[in-house]
């Protein structure tokens, strides 16, 4: 099978930490590969050595056929990179951003005008194009950010957390260009701690913790892990819950969890508890606002597979080998200075520019002035 990009393998240390423990990833072109992991798991220290930005310490990668550490400057010139944190030039327009990268891609003055113009058409930002990034809002500048990672035409793009701090509306926005992208066959890794995001993205995901993928498969087949249904009830009376919860455990055998206020639910082997519990919610006289029986969440198979609540890591709420969740006001995000996910503080600030620009651009991104026009 043709691979858009494949890590084999892969093992990086930082001193006594083992960021990540032979990790394998692969996707096929044109599909979305989501990655989900906690705090610490190693999403990013993949990410970075795919990107060429880290040298592993041991196994391999490829994309496009091109070995990540033998023909760097050969991959370069197939990816994109959004990190975590948008990182256009807020002194320069949203256009000059965009042409600004052109340039340093070898494209002409008239060549990169025309292909940020259509970049900023494309993502909505032509009327806001003269205006510096600084005055842009958060999901503007996440969009500036996506497009610039587009300027050179890639074959693969990395999304790191690309979602990260962005209420619902503009998250789907960046789903939809994120599917956009996918439809013109571009290869995607997201990498992702919002559960929804992988389902609704994702063609297949990987699960790494500590280190180690320790599930793959499609969004149906890891839900399939946890195994069976769960059934959930929520009465219209919040005072019937104690009363629906020791229905619903004699019937299934189970002590029901409570997922949301107010709701009740049980893992079933099938359809079988439905009839028993609907008729003892009626010879009770318990009214319902709602009864389902569904498949497992990817929050539940997330759970099941690490021990640690999706909702919780990325509220960057917990800890993960001594490093804090979250960056202080950045729900979700990595902590900057965790040793396995960041490594040592080497990261490029030039995270979205690829191909040649990457190797040649050590004082581009301290630059306050745009390129002639």
């Amino acid at each position: 099978m043709t691979y858009a990009f494949q890590a084999e393998g892969l093992v990086k240390r930082f001193g006594q930490t083992t960021a990540l423990a032979g990790v394998d990833l692969a996707a096929r072109p044109g599909t979305v590969l989501g990655v989900l992991g906690p705090n610490g798991a190693g999403k990013t220290t993949a990410v970075r050595i795919l990107a060429t930005l880290l040298r592993p310490d041991g196994g391999r990668a490829s994309v496009a056929g091109y070995d990540v550490v033998r023909q760097p400057d050969e991959v370069r010139r197939r990816i994109g990179l959004t990190g975590q944190y948008a990182s256009v030039d807020e002194d320069l327009t949203g256009m000059e951003n965009l042409v600004l990268i052109g340039r340093l891609l070898d494209l002409s003055r008239s060549e990169a005008r025309v292909r940020a113009a259509a970049l900023l058409e494309q993502f909505d930002l032509t009327e806001a194009g003269g205006r510096r990034a600084g005055t842009y809002s958060g999901g503007m500048r996440r969009r500036l950010d996506l497009a610039a990672s587009l300027v050179a035409r890639p074959e693969v793009v990395y999304l790191d957390e690309p979602t990260t701090g962005l209420d619902p509306a503009k998250r789907d926005d960046v789903w939809t260009l994120v599917r956009e992208q996918v439809a013109e066959g571009v290869t995607v890794l997201l990498t992702t701690q919002y559960l929804e995001e992988a389902d609704a993205l994702a063609d297949e995901i990987a699960v790494i913790d500590h280190g180690s993928v320790i599930a793959h498969g499609t969004p149906h087949e890891l839900k399939a892990v946890v195994g069976g249904q769960t059934l959930e009830v929520r009465p219209l009376n919040p005072a019937d819950v104690p009363a629906v919860a020791t229905l619903l455990e004699g019937v299934t055998g189970h002590r029901p969890d409570s997922p949301a206020r107010g709701v009740l639910s049980v893992p079933v082997d099938g359809d079988a508890a439905l009839a028993p519990v609907v008729a003892l919610l009626a010879e009770q006289r318990i009214e319902v606002t709602e009864l389902s029986l569904r498949l497992p969440s990817l929050d539940e198979v997330f759970y099941s597979l690490t021990g640690e609540r999706a909702d919780r890591e990325a509220q960057g709420s917990g800890e993960r080998d001594g490093s804090p969740g979250g960056e202080p006001g950045r729900p979700g995000t990595q902590d900057r200075n965790e040793p396995d996910a960041r490594g040592p503080r080497e990261e490029s600030p030039r995270g979205h520019l690829s191909g040649a620009a990457q190797a040649r651009t050590p004082q581009a991104t301290n630059r306050k002035e745009a390129p002639a026009a």
